[in-house]
């Protein structure tokens, strides 16, 4: 499970919804089914495709399996996001350290 496969499973809109759904609680295929006008098979597809990104995890309670996200497959998402935004903030940091100085070396009348 890395970020690529994560990034490239939530490309698609259905998955990214599924996501949401799962944010609020643990849900039973059917349940999923339900929400979404495709149809129960495709969920199960889409929910695959979670799955071995690492994003969803499966239990069997009966013959039912419940779907929640998985912790660990957030949180190598969340790393690489992290390290996008601690760059971003180095990046503005650095322009406007940039900028200060240009200002300091100016004299008023320029």
């Amino acid at each position: 499970m890395t970020y690529e496969s994560a990034l490239t499973a939530l490309a698609d809109p259905t998955r990214r919804a599924i996501v949401e759904v799962l944010r609020g609680a643990p849900q039973p295929v059917g349940s999923l089914a339900g929400r979404f006008p495709i149809s129960r098979p495709a969920i199960s597809q889409h929910l695959r495709v979670l799955s071995d990104a690492g994003l969803v995890e499966a239990h069997a309670e009966g013959a039912r399996r419940i779907y929640r996200l998985s912790p660990d497959g957030l949180g190598a998402l969340r790393r690489y996001l992290d390290t996008l935004w601690d760059d971003a903030l180095a990046a503005y940091a650095r322009a406007a350290e940039t900028h200060a100085k240009e200002q300091a070396r100016r004299t008023p009348f320029d």
